[in-house]
């Protein structure tokens, strides 16, 4: 299994693979599904397809080739499918995963575990590594470490990997933004 508790503190391992997928589960719904981060309305880009290569390339992880418009298009639907995951949603998961033909396989030289068919187009590639990653997080035990921020005002998504699960915000900001909000709260009454 790549996600076991550790023998020590209990704390959950997540290795590189799910990771990497997680995170891009992450990047697609932070970038083309959220309308509110940190306290202010997201407007869509001008041309989504070229913000959305600049945010790969800002985590490091270029595409292989150049995404298309129809690429994107079908990347924002992904990416609204994976949003609801993390609010809890499995049933759309399950979909997802059904409808981007996710199975194990090992393909390449060397062979690398995927769960994407062989010969899958980009856009089905991520998306099936990707809610297969989402769901073996969830399937495990640690669904609760897929999180929302809770901050008013912020959609943002995140993987929450504290020891004990605690994370409750997308960043800084929206914590700041919290803490100040309640102290201004409890001074009015």
């Amino acid at each position: 299994m790549t996600i076991e508790a550790w023998r020590i503190t209990g704390q959950s391992q997540i290795d590189s693979y799910v990771g990497r997928w997680v995170e891009l589960a992450v990047l697609l719904v932070n970038e083309l599904s959220v309308a509110w981060a940190h306290g202010r309305p997201v407007e869509p880009p001008a041309d989504p397809r070229a913000a959305l290569e600049e945010a790969f390339t800002r985590q490091g992880r270029p595409p292989s080739r150049a995404l298309t418009g129809a690429d994107t298009d079908r990347l924002a639907h992904v990416a609204a499918d994976l949003h609801a995951a993390f609010a809890g949603d499995v049933a759309t998961l399950n979909e997802t995963l059904v409808r981007h033909g996710a199975v194990p396989n090992l393909h390449g030289d060397p062979s690398v575990l995927a769960f994407h068919a062989p010969g899958a187009d980009l856009v089905d590639a991520w998306a099936a590594d990707a809610a297969t990653a989402l769901a073996m997080v969830i399937g495990v035990g640690q669904g609760r470490r897929l999180r929302s921020c809770e901050a008013e005002g912020c959609e943002l998504v995140f993987m929450d990997v504290t020891r004990n699960a605690s994370r409750r915000f997308c960043g800084l900001s929206c914590q700041n933004r919290a803490k100040a909000s309640a102290y201004r709260a409890r001074r009015r009454a």
